[in-house]
Formats: structure tokens, sequence, C-alpha cells
């Protein structure tokens, strides 16, 4: 979508949120540009209404990290209903835990691997 399509204030949202990265979305961030430094990544990358923890535009690829409150039943049906949306768009949508990044980040990075090689 381009930015001048855009609803107004988006562009500071997506400043404010990558400014206000949780722990987990800036080790990841980290990870991600150490592990893939040939793949273009952007993080907290307006969609529609939404936005991206991480999009590859290239490889039509978003990567959401999700912390406890996305278990709750209300959260994952506005994450279906937000995934579908950005696969209506031509991504792929792949989901993480937080608690995976803490204690598994090379096998997320390995799924990612797999992905960008899909």
């Amino acid at each position: 979508m381009k930015r001048l399509a855009l609803p107004a204030g988006t562009v500071a949202r997506s400043r404010r949120l990558r400014r206000e990265m949780t722990r987990q979305e800036r080790s990841f961030w980290r990870a991600i540009r150490e592990a893939f430094p040939e793949v273009h990544f952007r993080k907290q990358v307006p969609l529609g209404s939404y936005h991206a923890d991480f999009a590859c535009h290239k490889a039509r690829l978003v990567i959401e990290l999700d912390g406890g409150q996305h278990a709750r039943p209300e959260a994952e049906k506005h994450d279906e209903i937000r995934s579908r949306f950005l696969e209506s768009q031509g991504y792929r949508v792949i989901r993480f835990w937080n608690n995976d990044v803490d204690n598994n980040l090379e096998g997320v990075l390995s799924v990612v691997a797999q992905e960008l090689s899909a």
C-alpha cells in the first residue's frame, strides 16, 4: 500500500511502534538482520489498517510475534481476521510466540529460512 493512501496518523503510529518494540521484537530484529543480511526486512510495516511486526515485501512474507494476550479468544479472532486480510494482499503470515523467541530463537530462524526459500 502506498504511503499516500494510508490513513492519517499511520506513519506516526509506525514510528512509535518501532521506538517501543518489545524485548522479543528487538531480539528478533537483530537476529534476522544477522541471519539474513541479503533479505530486506522492515519492522512495524503498515499494511491496510494493520501494522505487521516484520515484513519482507520481496518474499511477500509477514512475521508476527505474539505475546500472551494473543491467547485470549477475542484476540485469536482478531488475529485470524488480520491474517486473512494480509493473505488476501498476497502475503504469507507466520506467527511465533514471544517465548519461542526467548527460548528457541534458532528454531524460529530455521522456520523463517524455510519460508524465505519457499
